[in-house]
């Protein structure tokens, strides 16, 4: 007899989500969980990013996330792209036009909240540019972040506070017809982050970036 039907307490039960690809690595779906961790270098130092990501690939990480704050940032993240032995995602600080330029210079994933980036012209600039290049995006929400109109709703951040807001973020996302996100709700509250990310998980089926 199988340990499964003598401990059941041990079984682990995967969620079913969809699958998305972060440049050659599938999320979500049946493939294995993966590992990204971020650089803490100026991305204009691109010698020392580049070392960085090929350390942080040798320990196992996956994937990789890059800050991409500025113009001269973007035009660094190009060479790092070509370099990199992993999929690279760039962080664009809330800046459509980041986005369009890490898409351009080969990110393999936007991290963006596309509700943040102003007008809807600007998300479907975005969009477009994700859709032209190929890339994936995953949407990060914050408790230290939320919304103004979400606090004001909820009184201070929470759970469903950080639910609502990932919601939101997708279904602009979902409205432009583009569904290759991910999605994360974040909290230094180890026991509101568990909570929102059940939350989560209940009600979309992206994959889901912890």
């Amino acid at each position: 007899m199988s340990l499964n039907h003598i401990r059941p307490w041990r079984n682990i039960y995967r969620r079913k989500s969809r699958q998305i690809m972060v440049g050659s690595v599938p999320v979500g779906g049946d493939a294995p969980i993966t590992v990204q961790t971020m650089t803490n270098t100026l991305t204009t130092d691109v010698a020392a990013t580049i070392a960085q990501i090929q350390a942080c690939a040798d320990a196992g990480a996956d994937i990789v996330r890059v800050s991409v704050p500025d113009e001269t940032s973007s035009k660094a993240l190009k060479e790092i792209v070509r370099e990199s032995p992993v999929p690279i995602v760039a962080d664009i600080h809330f800046h459509y036009k980041r986005g369009i330029e890490a898409a351009e210079a080969g990110a393999a994933c936007l991290r963006i909240n596309p509700g943040n980036i102003g007008s809807q012209e600007r998300v479907r600039e975005v969009i477009k540019a994700a859709r032209d290049y190929g890339c994936s995006m995953r949407i990060g929400v914050n408790a230290g972040s939320l919304e103004k109109h979400l606090l004001d709703k909820y009184g201070e951040p929470c759970p469903d506070a950080m639910v609502e807001s990932g919601l939101e973020h997708i279904k602009i996302l979902q409205d432009n017809d583009f569904k290759e996100f991910k999605i994360s709700v974040k909290a230094s509250d180890v026991f509101m982050a568990a909570a929102a990310y059940q939350a989560l998980a209940e009600a979309t089926d992206a994959p889901i970036h912890l």
